[in-house]
């Protein structure tokens, strides 16, 4: 393990650290507007839902390395409202080419080649090419820098935002009604160069927790497994409780265990590690019960 004390390296270089350990990062590529109406269009990966009630976004803004404040800062602190435009895969480079440091006064809109679209309840155009679009009001601008040079380049000011109306294309819903993550298509930004794809392929799901026995009750022979996982672990132990005695001599009498037991007897194979090699399949398919009667079949 190699332990970093931020105190001992310039904020640049732990900068580096923390992009390539904290993410995927969503992204926000945020427009606002000036007191005169100018434009501006910029992406964010500092940047989270924070509360459904009221519905908050967070987002926050860096000085950059001229120790000059973001044009999206100076517009906020013009006009207090943005909409906030989820980014997708479509969009990848777009956005990457949105985040240059064009002069002030450019509109990223057309530089970037996206879609203004009018908003209903702010000023800032929302971009019509984003899966999601939330207008937003700014609640607070927190500057994060406590020392006496507030405006020293990473200095974060973190925008705290209330989502007054919200937009969706409609492709990216399912026949339920409810979002399909598959069909959003989401990127996240990692570090240096590299995004991340939520597409169909990248996906998969988590059952909700529940209050079940606890990786600490599972018998020392199978939390020790060389085989299983931390993963495989936290699937045994999210079960209620461990199969009684007659549920495993059951499962055991209906002889799907028949052929490994035959391989360790006559193979010189290791029964245990068959039997993990066989309840690790069952957990992928998270058929925890089966996997649970498969190792302690052993234990009898």
């Amino acid at each position: 393990m190699i332990t970093v004390n931020p105190a001992d390296l310039k904020p640049n270089e732990f900068y580096r650290y923390m992009i390539s350990t904290i993410g995927p990062r969503p992204i926000a590529l945020a427009s606002t507007i000036d007191a005169q109406g100018t434009i501006n269009l910029s992406p964010f990966s500092f940047f989270n839902l924070f509360g459904y009630n009221p519905a908050t976004l967070v987002f926050a803004t860096t000085i950059n390395r001229h120790g000059h404040k973001k044009h999206t800062l100076l517009n906020l602190e013009e006009v207090g409202e943005v909409v906030i435009n989820v980014v997708n895969y479509p969009m990848v480079e777009q956005i990457s080419l949105a985040s240059a440091e064009f002069e002030r006064g450019v509109n990223e809109f057309e530089k970037a080649g996206f879609t203004a679209v009018p908003s209903e309840r702010v000023r800032p155009p929302r971009v019509a090419e984003s899966p999601a679009s939330y207008e937003c009001v700014v609640k607070q601008i927190i500057n994060t820098n406590a020392q006496s040079d507030q405006d020293s380049p990473g200095t974060g000011h973190l925008v705290i935002c209330e989502v007054v109306l919200a937009h969706f294309q409609e492709s990216i819903f399912n026949d339920n009604g409810g979002i399909d993550q598959a069909r959003i298509d989401l990127v996240g930004r990692l570090g240096g160069d590299w995004y991340s794809r939520t597409n169909a392929d990248a996906l998969f799901a988590v059952s909700r927790p529940q209050i079940g026995m606890g990786i600490d009750q599972i018998p020392a022979a199978i939390r020790n497994s060389a085989i299983l996982t931390g993963n495989d672990l936290g699937k045994l132990g999210s079960f209620t409780a461990m199969p009684t005695p007659e549920d495993v001599d059951a499962f055991r009498s209906l002889g799907s265990l028949n052929e490994i037991f035959d391989e360790a007897r006559n193979g010189c194979q290791y029964l245990p590690d068959l039997l993990h090699l066989r309840a690790k399949q069952l957990l992928a398919k998270n058929k925890v019960k089966e996997a649970w009667l498969t190792l302690l079949a052993g234990q009898l």
